[in-house]
């Protein structure tokens, strides 16, 4: 059966040991191509497909907007969180699940991080009307997430014509990385300042699949501070 021969032959601690641990710690970033296989692969862009038609998906928000500025001239992607167990998700459940396998494998190995969890999945599409997302971090202020991995879905795709390159600016580097965002490719790269991105403009409908996961005493730093200011407001409100 083609499913459970690729899945077999994917030698999952060697992948995570020999090929992610290095390169992140090297170059801050790693890819592979066919890591589900064609057919999952199809099964997992079916669903994604799904939920785009029956208009799950909603406008990506931003962080701490500033005046005067349009949300869709900095990202115009559509997305929608999934935590993979939903009804009609069972395929983006197997890709998860096999990522967790994989990134578990990384831990202890990847300087100070501490991995625990990760967010839920969000699965997001850019129309293919020339919109992206300008230059950012993921996590430009220490809230707990250290590693971004994301998963293309996009059959026959050429850069030149369709757009929607991935670049990444590493933080020292004298290069830019530009990864495409083709079928069945899989990629880690570290989410804070050292790795600034932005996904060039897209020309034809793309989908995608990110997942974060957290160090994790990073990420409780990060709720303690939260919920102090929250606690600071709400002392604020009261005696106003």
């Amino acid at each position: 059966m083609p499913l459970l021969q690729h899945i077999m032959e994917l030698d999952l601690e060697k992948l995570a040991l020999d090929h992610i641990v290095p390169c992140l710690l090297d170059q801050g970033f790693f890819y592979l191509d066919n890591f589900l296989g064609e057919l999952v692969g199809d099964c997992v862009l079916e669903q994604v497909k799904d939920m785009h038609s029956a208009g799950l998906l909603q406008d990506g928000q931003l962080a701490g907007r500033r005046a005067g500025v349009s949300r869709r001239s900095v990202r115009g992607d559509k997305i929608a969180w999934v935590g993979g167990t939903e009804k009609g998700c069972e395929a983006v459940n197997f890709l998860l699940s096999l990522i967790d396998k994989v990134v578990m494998l990384c831990i202890g190995r990847l300087g100070k991080n501490n991995i625990r969890e990760r967010s839920k999945a969000m699965v997001a599409c850019y129309p293919g009307n020339g919109t992206g997302y300008v230059k950012h971090v993921d996590n430009p202020n220490g809230d707990g997430r250290c590693v971004t991995c994301i998963y293309y879905l996009n059959k026959n795709w050429e850069a030149k014509e369709h757009g929607g390159v991935l670049r990444i600016f590493p933080e020292g580097k004298s290069y830019v990385a530009d990864i495409e965002p083709i079928f069945d490719r899989l990629l880690f790269f570290w989410s804070d300042r050292r790795n600034p991105h932005e996904v060039q403009p897209s020309y034809a409908t793309r989908y995608a699949i990110t997942v974060w996961y957290f160090d994790s005493e990073e990420r409780a730093e990060a709720k303690r501070k939260f919920r102090d200011l929250t606690a600071t407001s709400q002392d604020r409100s009261c005696s106003t």
